[in-house]
């Protein structure tokens, strides 16, 4: 205890814990876990990990000029750009005669681990020094990789390398080396590796999962007949490897590969790309790359491809002559149609060259272009203010002229940002205005408390600042005061608050309350899905002195905000939107309701007499195994495109199945001013399915689903599931609303499940999925780095991922594990859209379903837990891209529609639920 416990208090934690069991520690992973300051596992799923080659003192004449220099700062930027860039393990060597190896491995060592943007990810030691490999790995906290040791020295150093390693605890590279020397045929590199994976494993007692094989990638097309094979080898060791040394992994340094074509970089990265494709299809687990390489095998035309494919698996004898003709023919066009692009650039205005560059998004040559506004603008904060600033204007007219789309404006963003992040050195040293740069204004923008939606709000801040507001973006389930506190520490100029579910609403009213006491006019904009202009002039103006304005759409609030600002609009627009607001509230007429009693005798007539429930096959509760790939056929792609105001009519892209002449005829049949939108369009699926490539093929991010099958009948307008515990009650709405048509029936979901006092039995299910914590750490972490696009794009992409792990599952669920539709066809994702199958999956929160507490009821059903998902207080799922549902699997439920059932939520509900009259009244207020 301590000061502010008394023996009382102490006393009931023996009550609480006498049943409780200590945590035991889960079962042994047998997968490779390497890590910097956060895991990576290295698997199959995993695919292929790009291991940065760029810290290597052999292989990069600048790192090592940097090194010997002494100039550690520029050599940990080019670590970082690597990790930018997409190395997910980051080798480093400092074996050079004129250097100190082992000191200068541990002087950088040591500065990387302070820098958690590089230390985030593993670290491999690759020294030929063992006493250098041995200090360095003293310098780590995390699980580093070994490059390298091998049996050229014979099995006792080998053993005792091995076990140190061990000891020390990193995974290690195992060269393809004997003392006989370097295995370069298949035979001897299959060979050296099944000795040395058995003296590992028996001897040293090293852990399969963390061994490494390097077979060793050689120079291939040097005109030496022996060498054209060795790709080949070198894959198919790969494939033995995986097939006869269990657990084991492939690694291997593929610049090697091209060495006789240096100083012909196209070739080179050409060659690297063909030979990584065909080695990770036989098991490369991991290579040493350049993460920033440009191309890739998709890029290649068709002769070029055919041509290094010749080389690479030594297809024809005359292979590398006939690339080498190719290489020569092509270097001196490539070189004048680079050197006349760059003469064009340098002949336009660095303004122009600045401005072009935010407009299209491309940040190439933002390092020298700034440096020369600098000099001709004579200060860092002139160059922001001047040439950035009529750039940024630029998109923000483009964008409101609907000649910029989003994705194109979040583009935009990020480059903008780069520039301001290459400048700001410059602006401290100049101490100018205090660093401050002229804004038109400091825009507040955060989803409020119990609320973790933000893909809008992220949305609206990428918009605002194309639009030279300062964003100050206080991030997800942000409490009133925390609001108030900032809008008066920063003197905002306006708030914008943001949320997604229906108690959202309530806590907005909370903090302009809040507000409001603070004696704070700020005014305050609001957005989110569930938001209205209706229910912002009902609910929440009244609550605040100050200007409330409801936005529908992120791109209105720069509009909202200039005719605030501007001293000559704001008056009358504030009084114009308070004139509005008062005639909706004016508007409002009671709602013809009809009593509880008599709509339940209008309640839809079923023939429970001649309908069998069927049986689920899998009754209980069940987590289900699924990938990226699974779902990947049911993203609804018109969703997609609505988030990114790109309009759901262009979705019709994704039905080209990647053919390069149908896209070109897609586009061709759109009106000529509709065909840049078109052609966005094409480009945002494009990256949109890269993304989806990198998701599937890593398989890290993989969503989450489960499930629970049992028996189930209907009291009234309640659903009762018996589960083994206790039974599960699901209250239900009922249409109240008075309908028009005569002998109008009035719905409930209550009405497709038997009623208890049938005698037969029925069944429902519930379910929840995720599109995973994975993917929303990856968001965060692109957001860290500055890739607001990206990140929007994979948050975007996250939701429409998690709808479809749900479509995914209500099909295995029709035809596999409830199996009610073993014979149902295989549906198209419009016709699945379009509910042309038996039976129905309400979502919670939906107007089926629309009390938000019900998830804590899911939860204790079916403990989100146990595929990642924890709630917020007001019953938003983390991550936020989750879903939650009901299943019933009555023939006439497909009949009932979600947008029959009102959003009248009235007493009667409230008391199924429990609450208390102060809980009502809230509830009901919403």
């Amino acid at each position: 205890g301590c000061c502010g416990t008394t023996p009382e208090h102490i006393a009931r934690y023996r009550e609480i814990t006498q049943n409780a069991s200590p945590r035991r520690p889960i079962a042994k992973d047998n997968r490779l876990h390497i890590c910097g300051l956060e895991d990576l596992v290295v698997c199959p799923e995993n695919n292929f990990v790009n291991i940065g080659e760029r810290c290597n003192v052999a292989g990069s004449r600048k790192f090592l000029r940097l090194i010997h220099e002494k100039n550690y700062t520029e050599a940990l930027d080019i670590a970082r750009k690597q990790v930018e860039a997409g190395a997910q393990i980051i080798d480093i060597n400092m074996d050079d005669a004129m250097l100190d190896a082992r000191k200068e491995m541990v002087d950088f060592l040591n500065l990387i681990v302070s820098e958690p943007d590089i230390y985030r990810v593993p670290v491999m030691i690759d020294s030929s020094e063992w006493e250098v490999i041995s200090a360095g790995l003293k310098c780590l906290q995390g699980k580093a990789i070994v490059n390298s040791i091998s049996l050229k020295e014979g099995e006792e150093t080998f053993l005792a390398h091995a076990r140190e390693i061990k000891r020390l605890g990193a995974a290690v590279v195992v060269m393809a080396f004997d003392e006989k020397g370097q295995a370069d045929t298949y035979e001897r590199k299959i060979e050296v590796c099944a000795r040395a994976y058995k003296l590992l494993i028996e001897e040293a007692g090293l852990a399969p999962c963390d061994i490494i094989f390097d077979p060793n990638v050689l120079a291939i097309a040097t005109g030496i007949d022996s060498h054209d094979n060795y790709a080949v080898d070198f894959i198919r060791a790969t494939a033995w490897i995986h097939e006869n040394l269990p657990g084991a992994k492939v690694s291997g340094g593929v610049s090697n590969l091209s060495f006789s074509f240096r100083g012909n970089n196209f070739i080179r990265e050409a060659m690297h790309a063909v030979f990584l494709y065909h080695a990770i299809r036989n098991g490369l687990d991991m290579a040493i790359v350049n993460p920033a390489t440009s191309i890739t095998y998709d890029d290649l035309p068709t002769e070029t491809l055919a041509l290094i494919e010749d080389v690479v698996l030594n297809r024809r004898p005359d292979a590398t002559e006939r690339l080498i003709d190719f290489a020569e023919k092509h270097r001196g066009e490539a070189v004048k149609k680079e050197n006349n692009i760059d003469e064009d650039r340098h002949r336009q205005p660095v303004a122009d060259r600045l401005k072009q560059a935010l407009v299209k998004g491309i940040s190439t040559h933002l390092e020298t272009d700034l440096a020369e506004a600098v000099r001709q603008y004579g200060s860092a904060l002139a160059v922001i203010e001047q040439p950035l600033m009529d750039g940024m204007n630029r998109v923000g007219q483009l964008f409101g002229d609907g000649k910029m789309f989003l994705p194109q404006v979040v583009k935009s963003a990020r480059t903008m940002k780069q520039a301001v992040g290459i400048l700001q050195p410059l602006i401290e040293q100049e101490n100018t205005r205090n660093g401050e740069t002229s804004k038109r204004g400091k825009f507040i923008v955060a989803t409020v408390k119990g609320d973790v939606h933000d893909i809008g709000k992220n949305i609206v801040a990428v918009i605002l600042a194309c639009n030279n507001f300062e964003v100050i973006d206080l991030g997800v389930m942000v409490p009133a005061e925390k609001i108030v506190e900032r809008a008066i520490a920063k003197q905002a100029d306006f708030i914008g608050l943001s949320g997604l579910i229906t108690p959202s609403l309530e806590e907005m009213c909370h903090v302009v309350s809040e507000m409001e006491k603070a004696r704070l006019h700020t005014p305050v904009i609001i957005g989110g899905a569930t938001t209205s202009k209706l229910h912002t002039a009902v609910k929440i103006a009244p609550c605040y002195s100050g200007a409330v304005i409801h936005a529908g759409d992120a791109s209105q609030n720069p509009l909202i905000a200039a005719q605030l600002l501007n001293p000559q609009t704001r008056e009358e627009f504030i009084r114009s939107i308070r004139t509005e607001q008062e005639a909706l509230r004016n508007s409002l007429k009671p709602v013809d309701l009809v009593t509880l009693s008599e709509v339940e005798r209008y309640a839809p007539y079923i023939d429970w007499d001649t309908y069998t429930a069927p049986r689920p096959r899998q009754m209980g509760l069940h987590t289900v195994p699924v990938t990226v790939g699974d779902i990947r056929p049911f993203i609804n792609w018109r969703a997609f495109f609505s988030v990114w105001k790109i309009g759901a009519g262009y979705a019709s892209i994704a039905d080209m199945q990647g053919c390069d002449h149908c896209k070109a005829v897609w586009l061709a049949s759109f009106p000529s001013a509709e065909r840049a939108k078109a052609a966005e369009a094409m480009q945002l699926y494009k990256e949109a399915n890269r993304l989806l490539d990198t998701l599937e093929a890593e398989n890290n991010t993989s969503p989450q689903v489960c499930y629970l099958l049992a028996e189930a009948a209907s009291y009234d307008n309640i659903i009762r599931l018996r589960l083994p515990d206790s039974d599960f009650n699901i209250p239900c709405l009922r249409q109240q609303v008075r309908k028009s048509e005569a002998n109008a029936r009035y719905y409930s979901l209550s009405d497709f499940i038997r009623p208890a006092n049938d005698g037969k039995p029925d069944y429902a299910g519930l379910f929840a999925v995720t599109a995973g914590n994975e993917i929303q750490r990856r968001i965060e972490l692109l957001r860290r780095d500055g890739d607001d696009y990206t990140a929007l794009l994979l948050q975007s992409l996250a939701d429409r991922l998690a709808e479809a792990a749900a479509e995914w599952l209500h099909r295995q669920i029709r035809r596999e594990f409830w199996g009610y539709a073993p014979d149902e066809p295989d549906l198209d994702l419009q016709s699945l859209l379009s509910v042309r199958y038996r039976g129905i999956r309400p979502a919670v929160g939906y107007p089926s379903l629309p009390d938000h507490s019900l998830f804590f009821d899911w939860d204790r059903a079916l403990d989100f837990s146990r595929i990642g998902i924890t709630l917020t207080e007001n019953g938003a799922m983390m991550p936020n891209a989750s879903v939650a549902g009901l299943y019933i699997a009555h023939p006439d439920a497909r009949y009932f529609h979600i947008g029959h059932i009102d959003e009248t939520q009235r007493e009667h509900y409230a008391h199924q639920r429990g609450f208390t009259p102060e809980e009502t009244g809230k509830w009901l207020s919403v």
